[in-house]
């Protein structure tokens, strides 16, 4: 059975396509880094409890917002939508991003030298959505997110972020329902975990 409804009004954190690129430049000229922030239908397992991808379009009344650049979803903004230094657009793959970099920001630099050595090179991305489709006819949920109202900020970061897994993990420990296809019906866990999960972000 596949259900349309209206999503939680909390942020989230998503992990988006891994490698971040480093574009060279000239000595004092800003660093460009670029990457897909966000791909479409592609499938993150979400701690075994449901599978969620993105539609294509569910970015497309976001791209004006004013988004920050930061590290791990946090700290001072790198680069920034409206000062014109981060730029969002949308192609057949995903959210695009291309953030300039001060290379006299400390930050900046020390980001920089991670990304070039190889030890930070995923992204993830902080949004709200406002509308999602679940489909429960497969052996696990599957929650497609179709409309993304908020986008608050990208994000180079060491850990590619699953905020809802740790969340659906307690919500059905706290109701004593194991996950989908191990001792109870994937029916009854799927439908318990959303029950549980929206009153856990409201």
């Amino acid at each position: 059975m596949t259900k349309s409804k209206t999503a939680s009004a909390a942020f989230v954190t998503r992990a988006g396509a891994g490698a971040i690129e480093l574009r060279s430049a000239q000595e004092g000229e800003n660093i460009t880094v670029a990457g897909y922030a966000a791909v479409f239908n592609a499938e993150a397992d979400i701690g075994g409890y449901f599978i969620e991808k993105i539609a294509p379009g569910a970015f497309d009344d976001v791209l004006d917002a004013d988004v920050r650049f930061l590290i791990n979803h946090a700290g001072l903004p790198l680069a920034r939508s409206s000062a014109g230094n981060l730029r969002l657009s949308v192609d057949q793959r995903g959210l695009y991003f291309e953030a300039d970099l001060d290379p006299a920001d400390p930050d900046v630099v020390s980001l920089v030298a991670k990304i070039r050595a190889g030890t930070v090179r995923e992204m993830s991305f902080a949004f709200r959505a406002d509308k999602e489709t679940w489909d429960e006819t497969g052996e696990i949920p599957v929650r497609t997110i179709d409309h993304i109202a908020d986008l608050r900020d990208v994000a180079a970061v060491t850990y590619p972020a699953y905020a809802e897994a740790d969340i659906a993990l307690r919500c059905l420990e706290a109701a004593g329902i194991d996950r989908p296809g191990a001792n109870n019906s994937q029916a009854r866990a799927a439908s318990a975990l959303r029950r549980k999960f929206a009153l856990a972000l409201s």
